[in-house]
């Protein structure tokens, strides 16, 4: 026998039997018998599984199973007459309503999802951090994830302390200074960091795009230290839509401190009063424009020629 012919043989698809496919009540009795009264829908279809194995699908009726159908298996013996029920499954369809993949809780998680008395523990491996100060590759005393406060929290009645190191030791000179701190932000964490923030506000966003000028002409910006400040600071505006966030430099917004001055209000000039001098005020009302007001002279003179 040739390899071609024993890979054909292999790969034949096995027939239907048709004791096997004539079995269609005696499978929807097992389908009722596990599912609940009027669930089990209509008959589908009839797959062969091998030879004399034939599973049968009934479609599913129960509520929230869209899709889904009961599978019961079906065989006999070789040159038996008598058809038994191998097993009754409930499986999905190939339109099934399925549940997502489940996705491990350190993948699924998102920032904004922890909450008060919620711990974040971190990889020892994480390749956001690397060691704050060398010579010292353990954790510090103190550490959460060290292992004198594994032993400690492993005891009964077990409380989280926190110890003091050993005068001289590298933690110690290291608290003095005030850079005891046993991992801090690698380069990869701080790229990240600025991808992440440079993605919430920065150039390219819609809001910087419509903005007067950038941050780093504003007044209300707080520059960052380290490397960081290089690019980023921290908006003091309250009436910016990123106030107490971190900004790029090159990140604006229309509450840019010399987007538009308002002018100063006219200041009117103070009241003048004037205590000293007297008004004249007419006794008669004024003659017409075209006459000619008499005077005492004009008016001896009428006597003297009368």
């Amino acid at each position: 026998m040739s390899a071609a012919t024993t890979r054909s043989r292999t790969r034949r698809t096995p027939a239907l039997d048709r004791l096997c496919a004539e079995a269609v009540d005696l499978a929807r009795d097992a389908a009722n018998e596990a599912a609940a009264p009027g669930v089990v829908g209509d008959h589908v279809e009839a797959v062969a599984e091998g030879d004399r194995v034939v599973t049968h699908f009934f479609a599913c009726q129960e509520a929230g199973y869209r899709g889904w159908r009961w599978a019961v298996t079906i065989a006999r013996a070789s040159r038996a007459k008598s058809v038994t029920v191998d097993e009754t499954v409930l499986l999905p369809g190939p339109d099934a309503l399925l549940a997502p993949e489940w996705v491990p809780w350190s993948e699924r998680l998102r920032p904004g999802d922890m909450g008060p008395g919620d711990l974040l523990p971190t990889e020892a491996e994480d390749l956001r951090l690397e060691p704050g100060y060398s010579g010292e590759d353990e954790a510090p005393p103190n550490s959460a994830v060290s292992a004198e406060m594994t032993d400690l929290a492993d005891t009964e009645d077990a409380e989280f302390v926190t110890r003091t190191p050993s005068r001289g030791a590298i933690a110690a000179v290291a608290e003095d200074l005030g850079m005891r701190r046993a991992r801090v932000l690698s380069r990869y964490g701080l790229h990240v960091a600025a991808d992440r923030w440079e993605e919430a506000h920065g150039a390219k966003t819609p809001m910087a795009q419509a903005a007067p000028a950038s941050c780093v002409s504003c007044g209300f910006l707080m520059r960052l230290g380290g490397s960081l400040g290089q690019a980023f600071g921290v908006c003091a505006n309250e009436f910016s839509p990123a106030d107490g966030r971190v900004v790029s430099l090159d990140y604006g917004c229309g509450g840019h401190s010399e987007a538009a001055v308002m002018p100063k209000p006219p200041r009117p000039a103070p009241p003048v009063l004037d205590s000293v001098a007297s008004d004249e005020f007419p006794l008669r009302p004024a003659r017409d424009s075209g006459s000619v007001p008499e005077t005492p002279d004009t008016a001896s003179e009428d006597l003297g020629h009368s």
